[in-house]
């Protein structure tokens, strides 16, 4: 029994459904956004849905009580909450920590749908980029 049967054994299955359908299309979408900071004309746009995002996942998760993406989602929620205060633009280096979130929350994704339990977090993933560059 994995993540998704426990999940549909606590909640109803039509929650855990629409938490699944709209994670997936969360998780398919962030590469994209993660990408286009790069691009002046798209940071604003991009850092905000990131965030929005992030917010999202941690809300869900957080009511559906998966812990570590709960928490994760609110470490990165912090992060770009930073960033999108403080900062014009990113550097590679966030930008690829991004991309390595971004392949935490697929892989989770690939969880769900196959019903394992959810893969550790990276402890990679735990340290910040330096945030320093590109301050406003």
């Amino acid at each position: 029994m994995g993540v998704r049967s426990d999940l549909e054994s606590n909640f109803d299955y039509e929650i855990v459904d629409e938490f699944l359908d709209h994670y997936s299309m969360m998780v398919s979408n962030m590469e994209i956004m993660i990408i286009d900071l790069s691009k002046p004309n798209m940071f604003d746009i991009s850092i905000n849905e990131l965030f929005r995002t992030f917010h999202n996942i941690k809300s869900a998760s957080g009511y559906l009580q998966i812990e570590q993406m709960s928490k994760l989602s609110s470490f990165v929620e912090d992060a770009l909450s930073e960033i999108r205060t403080n900062h014009v633009s990113v550097n590679d280096e966030t930008v690829n920590w991004l991309l390595s979130i971004n392949d935490m929350y697929s892989k989770w994704n690939d969880d769900f749908k196959v019903d394992n339990d959810l893969s550790h977090i990276k402890y990679s993933l735990l340290k910040l980029p330096d945030l320093e560059n590109n301050i406003k």
